[in-house]
Parts: structure tokens; sequence; C-alpha cells
């Protein structure tokens, strides 16, 4: 008879067509499954990084409260690590010509608020954009991103000390506390340098050191020089 069979296969052709969608679903709930799964145990490490990454954050951006030492003609660490260099340098923007350095690595794991060494206006500041050096380098104060404060003392009155807050390679942003004019106090929080840097303090021939080479400073408490 004529058209025999032709409604069997629209009838197999439906049925095809829903296996092939019916296929397509499983395939797509398995790979749903699969992608879950690993979404999943992905999710677990990313916060797992997440929560160290925080745990260490506020590690890195402690602050403890300086214990700051009383006596006359004291100037204190401007920063918390260790000292790798005393010399002579000239430092002729605001020092204004020779004058003694003391040079303090910090590493990721050092404290990275700087404290003013000595009370006194806030006579100077001025960044300068730069490069961004292994701060493990001491030479690194003249080519890198830095930031030079500098203040006019109290005590001795109008001595000139500087300060300069130096990026490294993996710290490239300085933030200041304080602004040009201000009044601080001896100890106060003057700036953060964000992960592994340098601070450079300037000081007058005159001043006697009482630091040397290797010593761990904290700033804010360890006198680091003095007038007599």
């Amino acid at each position: 008879m004529k058209h025999s069979g032709k409604a069997r296969k629209s009838a197999f052709k439906l049925i095809l067509i829903s296996f092939i969608l019916l296929a397509l679903i499983l395939a797509a709930g398995v790979f749903a499954i699969l992608a879950g799964t690993f979404i999943v145990g992905a999710s677990v490490v990313l916060v797992t990084l997440w929560m160290l990454f925080a745990v260490f954050t506020l590690y890195f951006f402690r602050d403890p409260n300086p214990r700051v030492p009383v006596g006359a003609g004291l100037v204190l660490s401007p920063g918390h690590g260790r000292v790798d260099v005393i010399d002579r340098a000239k430092e002729t923007v605001f020092v204004g010509g020779e004058c003694q350095r003391v040079s303090i690595f910090l590493s990721v794991f050092n404290v990275h608020v700087q404290n003013a060494p000595v009370g006194g206006r806030v006579a100077f500041y001025q960044y300068t954009q730069g490069e961004f050096m292994n701060a493990l380098k001491a030479e690194c104060a003249s080519a890198n991103e830095n930031a030079l404060l500098g203040f006019e003392a109290s005590d001795p009155p109008g001595r000139k000390i500087g300060v300069r807050l130096i990026a490294g390679a993996i710290a490239r942003r300085i933030v200041p506390f304080v602004q040009q004019g201000e009044v601080v106090d001896r100890g106060q929080r003057i700036g953060l340098i964000q992960f592994g840097s340098r601070v450079d303090l300037y000081l007058p021939l005159d001043a006697q050191i009482r630091v040397k080479v290797g010593d761990r400073v904290v700033g804010g408490e360890t006198i680091v020089a003095a007038f007599e």
C-alpha cells in the first residue's frame, strides 16, 4: 500500500532525536558533576590560599606602639630592621652636604611602619620616582623610588635630620603619614613602606652614632645616635 511505513519511520526519527537529546542532557549532567567536583576542589585550595594571604597581610601590617626612650639629644631608629651600612654620604637636598648615613634594611618579616627619629618640624618632603632595585643593595637609595623627609629637631634645636624611605623590588608603594610643616613627636609614626624595603637616616657629622653594622634596631625605640 502506498506510503506504507512512513509513520513508523517518523516514529523512529523522533525516537532517535529524543535519544540524542537525552544523551546530550546526560553528558551535560556528567560534565556538570565533574566540573562541580573540580570547582569545589579548587575553591578549597583558593580559600586556603586566601586565608594564608590574609593572615600574612595582617602580620605584615602589624603596628606595635613604640616604647620611646626619654633623654636629651637622642636620635631614634626610623625603621625596624638590620643596620647594614654606616658611612659618610652627601645629602645636598635637605641636610646640605656631607653627613653620616645609617642605612637599615627591612625584610618582609620586619614591621614596615616608620617612626620619627627626633621631635620637631617636618621641614622638607620630596617624593622621587625611580627604579625598583633589590633593597638589599645600599646603592638603591639613589636609584629607586623614594621619599625624603627632612626634620628640624627641637632637641637639639634646629639640627637637620634626614630620613629617606626607599622602595624595593617588592615594595612598590610608599605611604607618608605626615606632611611638610607638620610638628611631630619623637617616635611618632611617619610613614609606611609596603613589603621589603630600606630606610636611610642622615645625621650631622657631630652626632655620636651608637649602633654598629649588623645590629637589629626597632623603630621609635632603638637609640641610633645622640648629640652630646
